[in-house]
Formats: C-alpha cells, sequence, structure tokens
C-alpha cells in the first residue's frame, strides 16, 4: 500500500494478478460490496436496521485510569485488547498506531504487550491499512485479535467465512464507529491552520489525553500547538473524506465481534463535545464478542444502554445508513456504479427517514454526479 497524490493509501501490485487471483479479490472485498451471510449475525442476535446485530449494548470506560485518559473515548478497546494478552485469549495483537518515522502517517503493528497496546490508544483520522500486515501476523505462531476500521473488519471476516483455518487464528475482531478516511492532506491543514510546518512535527496526537482531548503538534524545537476536536475533525478533516466512505453502508462495525465508540452526552439533541471524563459505547455484534464483554469485568466498567438513545448520540450513523439508498439510487440514475449491499436491512432504515431530508440526499447526489464533483 503507497500513498496517491491525494494522500489516500492504494495497493501497488508486485505482480500481475490471475483470474483467479482477481476473483478470490472481489469476493471479500468491502469496497465492492458486504453482505451479511453464512451466521455473520450470529444466532440469537437481534438485527437493527440502522445499529446492525447487537448482542449487547454498553456504555463504560477502561478501569485503568491511564489507559482511560489516553484513549479517545473511554478506553474500553485497549482495556479489552490489553485484557486478552494478559488472560492469554490471545498471543498478540494486530492494530494501528502512529508511525515510528513518520508521525504524521499509520503504520499497521504487532504489540504482545500493555505499553505496546497502549501506545496505539486514541484515533488515528488519516489512512491506515491493517489488513497489509495480515501474512506478517500469520506466519506467527499463536492466535491474535484484528483491531481495524468497518471496512478491514468485514473484509477479514469474509475471508474468515472463506477459510475456517484462518478463523482459528483470529478469534476475535474488533472495531470502532467510523465516520470515514480522511486523506492525509486533512492532517497538514490542520498543521498550516496551527501554522506548524510538517516537516518539524515530531509528535501529533489528533485525539485523547482527556475527551475528546485537543488536536495536538509537539515540534522539534519543543514548541506545542493544539486545536479543540471540533474544529480540527468537525470544519477541517471531514471535508476531506475519501469519497467511498460516502457511500459506505456500514460505518458502525457490523462485522465485528466488539465495536466502540464515543458514548457522548447530549445537549439540545445533539452530542456535547465538553471535555468530560472518557466514556465508550460498546456493542457486542456476536456471542464472542458478548462472552468477551462479561469476562473482561476487571478491565471495564460497563453499565446497560438504551438503543434508543444512540440516535442522539451518533447522528452522522443514523443518517448516513438511513440516507444510503437515496445516495445509491441517485448515482445508479446517473450511470454510475455502486456498491452491493444485502443483508443490511437499507430499505428498513431508509424507512426512519424524514422524506424532506430523503429527498435532499437524493438531489444533492444527483447534482455531484452531474457536475462531477462525485
Amino acid at each position: 500500500m503507497a500513498l496517491d497524490e491525494q494522500g489516500f493509501l492504494r495497493p501497488r501490485a508486485e505482480q500481475a494478478l490471475s483470474t483467479a487471483d482477481q476473483e478470490a479479490v472481489r469476493q471479500v472485498c468491502p469496497g465492492i460490496g458486504l453482505t451479511h451471510e453464512n451466521g455473520v449475525s450470529a444466532a440469537g442476535v437481534a438485527y437493527h436496521p440502522v445499529w446492525g446485530p447487537v448482542a449487547s449494548l454498553w456504555a463504560g470506560h477502561a478501569t485503568d485510569p491511564d489507559i482511560r485518559r489516553r484513549a479517545s473515548s473511554g478506553g474500553v478497546l485497549s482495556a479489552l485488547l490489553i485484557h486478552l494478552l494478559e488472560s492469554r485469549q490471545v498471543d498478540f495483537v494486530l492494530h494501528v498506531r502512529a508511525a515510528t518515522d513518520d508521525p504524521l502517517r499509520n503504520d499497521a503493528v504487532i504489540s504482545t504487550t500493555r505499553d505496546e497496546v497502549a501506545q496505539g490508544a486514541g484515533s488515528r483520522y488519516a489512512p491506515a491499512a491493517p489488513v497489509e500486515l495480515l501474512p506478517q501476523a500469520l506466519a506467527r505462531p499463536g492466535r491474535f485479535a484484528f483491531v481495524g476500521k468497518p471496512c478491514d473488519v468485514a473484509a477479514v471476516r469474509m475471508m474468515m467465512l472463506r477459510d475456517p483455518a484462518l478463523a482459528q487464528r483470529i478469534p476475535f475482531l474488533l472495531s470502532f464507529m467510523c465516520a470515514g478516511t480522511p486523506s492525509l492532506r486533512g492532517t497538514h491543514e490542520v498543521l498550516q491552520r496551527m501554522d506548524v510546518p510538517a516537516a518539524q512535527v515530531v509528535q501529533f496526537r489528533y485525539r485523547g489525553d482527556g475527551w475528546p482531548g485537543l488536536t495536538r503538534a509537539e515540534s522539534r524545537d519543543g514548541s506545542v500547538a493544539t486545536m479543540d476536536y471540533n474544529t480540527s475533525w468537525g470544519t477541517i478533516l471531514n471535508r476531506h473524506l475519501q469519497p467511498r466512505c460516502k457511500l459506505c453502508a456500514d460505518g458502525t462495525g457490523e462485522f465485528a465481534d466488539v465495536v466502540c465508540a464515543d458514548a457522548w452526552y447530549g445537549k439540545d439533541g445533539y452530542p456535547d463535545f465538553a471535555e468530560r471524563e472518557g466514556r465508550s459505547l460498546v456493542l457486542a455484534r456476536t456471542a464472542a464478542g458478548r462472552e468477551l464483554l462479561n469476562g473482561a469485568v476487571s478491565a471495564v466498567v460497563l453499565e446497560p444502554f438504551d438503543i434508543q438513545s444512540l440516535h442522539g448520540l451518533q447522528p452522522y450513523q443514523f443518517f448516513r445508513k438511513g440516507c444510503l439508498i437515496a445516495r445509491l439510487g441517485a448515482m445508479r440514475l446517473a450511470g454510475r456504479v455502486v456498491p452491493s449491499y444485502a443483508g443490511l436491512q437499507l430499505r428498513a432504515a431508509a424507512r426512519q427517514i424524514p422524506v424532506r431530508r430523503f429527498a435532499k440526499e437524493f438531489l444533492g447526489t444527483l447534482r455531484r454526479c452531474i457536475t462531477g464533483r462525485m
């Protein structure tokens, strides 16, 4: 994988792919489409048309105050990874953290200790490709947990369904709710707004060290610049999303065992980004995920959460999935190729969207297609 001119990661072929290779890619590529099949939603797990498979739903935080503060929300995802390692349910973890040679970029890494996992705590709003490291992970002995964006996890889940031996090696898939991947250009724009030269940055954090925490850039001369989350994500980074992310039916990690997100406190029906102690939203998708949470009482503090409250906490995810049929329909009308989705109940999700909002999404997408902006 390599960065292109737009600042997104794209594959570079090391050799020509055979017809069989290309078909194998098509079978598991989440960019082409997603399908709930062959027990991806485990028996007995209810499916919500917006929030996907829900085995259990919680809000809580890591019991370790250091992990809770370092993380982007309540630190539950990092705490679960540490718990899996220390309870020997896995031998290592495949996840993403800031690259050691460039703090603005991301690397997929293998971690075996609490400290290594903790170094990867916190959101990384830039391109990342954890699936790229699968061959190295599979070359090591032992079982491991895989952590990635919803699309990364969906790809690995589809691979596991087609290869039982792979499923034995990866007992847990963990993810987080995702609003899309910003280009690395977005990070550079944040630095420009901070008046910090990218070449001088030695440490860069998008969030964390509080909740939601500040975007923080430290330069070689020891100077530090910060920016609040609402400005960095809300006015800069989210304007640099790759177009395919805007057609995603799974921003909530439907193919994972456990998914975490920000359990924002509400204000006037919308999330309130005032600084507080971190709180994670925690969704078990499968029986395995539910059992993991039930057995991690020493690592996380959890309390039941009402699914009816999710709309106010995660409005972006609610409207993105609910309006997706409108976007896809407009693109088809304009003659564009669109992803294929089966079993994700997009029509049921659409019925929860006001007609005016649905029409606005359809007409806006059609206009962008006609003018060449999509």
